[in-house]
């Protein structure tokens, strides 16, 4: 027999075509919105959001995935899943996505080749519709031939391809605007603290830094470079190194403010204050650098933005269009952690 309904019944669930009808436009519409296909004014777009919102409506992937040929799920390989720098980028990706009804699957390729190939591969075995890489050590070669198969959004490197989005940061710039803050303040003695030589983003790092000495006329000392690997524990040994060599130096730029920190413990404990001794500069602006003490000078890189840019670029790609590959500007943020130049 059938149930007869009562005031105490739930009501029904919305389902596409409540939407559709609450939107003013056809289920169709709502279900290319849904996949990130359709293209349509911002107002019916809109209409459909706020339908969805008004509703409830909770769109079912897996029959979203037979209907369009999609899992609605977006493969991002990260490098290192806890580091607060990546974490900045995986939230920016996250929000974007999930505005998308799109699930974000999170692998970590730990500055390895084989560890990044075996991760991607694995992304794709479970259907995800594009790719997200933050930086990475893989190949041009390698990401071109990926995006063959699959749409690719990489960052930390400029690259034309098909089927590919990359965004860059300007590395080389964000660095002689450290050097250019420091020697307007009278530093001329400048200690580096440089990422892994063979990453990307601490090759340019150091050259930028290099490069800005010597258009100030001042020859770069190998004396005061320090080889860190972009943590805190690598900062503080070498910090460590450059005090070991007893060359002076006024002013350290760290190549990212992880190894700032460290760094700065590394002069706490030799007795060197901050910024009374020796002024300091990190490099990326992590949430935690405007609370540190004294609060960090540093080169603004927006990681969460460039997080949101990544998940909004592979999107459009989802969406058959082409987005231009982008240069992202470096700012520098002042605070406490630098001052004049006692001579």
């Amino acid at each position: 027999m059938k149930k007869r309904s009562t005031s105490e019944d739930p009501p029904p669930r919305a389902n596409l075509a409540m939407v559709a009808a609450r939107a003013g436009v056809s289920p169709a519409t709502v279900s290319r919105i849904l996949n990130g296909s359709a293209k349509v004014s911002e107002a019916k777009c809109k209409a459909v959001q706020d339908a969805i919102a008004d509703l409830g409506f909770r769109p079912d992937p897996s029959a979203r995935g037979l209907a369009g040929g999609r899992t609605m799920s977006v493969g991002v390989l990260t490098q290192f899943i806890d580091s607060p720098f990546y974490g900045e980028a995986l939230r920016g990706i996250e929000d974007v996505l999930q505005e998308h009804h799109y699930v974000p699957l999170f692998a970590s390729g730990h500055w390895s080749d084989p560890d990044e190939q075996a991760r991607i591969e694995l992304l794709i075995e479970r259907k995800v519709d594009g790719l997200i890489i933050l930086t990475g050590r893989l190949s041009n070669q390698t990401l071109i031939e990926t995006a063959q198969k699959i749409p690719v959004v990489v960052t930390g490197r400029y690259l034309v391809a098909n089927n590919l989005f990359s965004i860059d940061f300007d590395n080389e710039g964000g660095c002689r605007l450290a050097v250019r803050h420091l020697v307007a303040l009278g530093h001329q003695k400048i200690a580096f603290i440089s990422g892994p030589a063979d990453h990307p983003d601490a090759q340019q790092r150091l050259a930028g830094y290099r490069a800005e000495l010597r258009a100030r006329g001042i020859s770069p000392d190998d004396q005061l470079l320090g080889q860190g690997d972009f943590q805190e524990a690598g900062g503080k040994q070498a910090m460590n190194a450059v005090l070991r060599r007893g060359a002076a130096f006024s002013a350290v730029i760290a190549a990212n403010d992880q190894m700032a920190y460290g760094a700065r413990l590394a002069l706490h404990i030799a007795g060197l204050r901050v910024p009374e001794d020796v002024s300091l500069v990190g490099f990326d602006d992590l949430p935690h650098s405007a609370f540190t003490l004294p609060p960090l000078t540093t080169v603004r890189q927006p990681v969460y933005d460039i997080g949101k840019l990544a998940a909004q670029a592979a999107l459009r790609l989802l969406s058959g269009e082409t987005p231009d590959t982008a240069l992202i500007e470096a700012h520098l943020v002042t605070r406490e952690s630098t001052r004049i130049a006692r001579h």
